[in-house]
């Protein structure tokens, strides 16, 4: 089939080299503008642009492509069958949408109707899910809310974190779609319940931030759903504190300690209360302005002693 593919962020390339291996012509990629990135703040392209400059594939990139009259005037000169949107990052209007003869279609990392929205794999990790999913779907003017074609459940492992879910969401996805589009002549479309949809909002980098009035399991599922973006970060002795790895104890502490108090410092890392007098270890951490080490290490360099408190 010929291909408009949108996308933009590194977990949409497996899609993109599967459409590309099996065949399907792709006459124009469709992705973010340059963004300023790094310590410069130099404009740096989307990795799907990277992969298609470097693949000799055209790319055009709309500011906002609800407002880009020219955008879609280059497609009806493109004729495609079909568009391929995978985390492209932008509400595509319905003139767009229906334009193919197959209009559009969204390659989702979640089991829809459940998590609905910008960061489905974040939050299902958050939420302690131990399992979510990945749904192809016919784009409609409402956020993920189109007739599915075809979707899969997927366990989530128990201490993997969203980048690593999401990069095995990715590569399942890939193959996934491509199987999907060989049978999309004849494939039934199923509505969506929206009774059972739950939603998963932007995540910003403020929500990064640790209570440690919150039970250690929670936290402990707040730490892989931000890893690597936001990341979660606690204050010790007013310095920001990131929260790389932790492992849920499953115990509670019989001594008398506030949220956020470290009760225990051995070489698996640092044990610090939490809500309901769980207990948390943090096993990997980075100071503010310092890479990543062991809590332990940390912990001897700070001097940390039990009794002291995250903030």
């Amino acid at each position: 089939m010929r291909i408009v593919f949108f996308g933009s962020p590194q977990t949409a390339l497996p899609s993109l080299k599967a459409l590309l291996k099996a065949g399907h012509p792709i006459p124009l990629i469709i992705t973010q503008p340059d963004r300023p990135r790094g310590r410069g703040q130099s404009l740096q392209p989307s990795p799907v642009k990277k992969y298609a400059l470097h693949n000799n594939i055209p790319v055009y990139q709309p500011r906002k492509i609800r407002e880009d009259s020219k955008c879609l005037e280059i497609l009806k000169d493109i004729q495609p069958d079909i568009h391929v949107v995978v985390a492209f990052g932008q509400i595509m209007p319905s003139e767009i949408i229906y334009l193919p003869d197959y209009d559009s279609i969204n390659l989702h990392f979640s089991f829809l109707p459940k998590y609905r929205g910008a960061s489905p794999v974040q939050w299902a990790v958050l939420k302690g899910e131990t399992q979510t999913g990945i749904t192809i779907f016919r784009l409609n003017e409402k956020m993920d809310q189109g007739d599915i074609l075809a979707r899969k459940k997927v366990p989530i492992q128990p201490e993997e974190n969203a980048a690593q879910l999401e990069e095995r969401l990715a590569e399942k996805g890939a193959d996934f779609l491509v199987e999907t589009l060989s049978q999309i002549k004849t494939i039934q479309l199923a509505p969506q319940d929206h009774s059972q949809a739950t939603y998963a909002p932007l995540i910003k980098k403020k929500d990064g931030k640790i209570d440690w009035e919150k039970d250690a399991p929670s936290i402990h599922n707040q730490v892989r759903a931000f890893f690597s973006w936001p990341s979660s970060f606690s204050f010790f002795h007013e310095k920001r504190i990131k929260i790389i790895q932790t492992k849920n104890l499953n115990q509670k502490t019989e001594k008398s300690a506030a949220p956020g108090e470290i009760t225990h410092i051995d070489e698996r890392g640092i044990t610090v209360c939490c809500g309901q007098n769980t207990l948390l270890l943090i096993e990997k951490l980075q100071p503010e302005n310092k890479k990543v080490m062991s809590a332990y290490s940390f912990s001897l360099g700070a001097r940390i002693k039990a009794g002291d408190r995250f903030q």
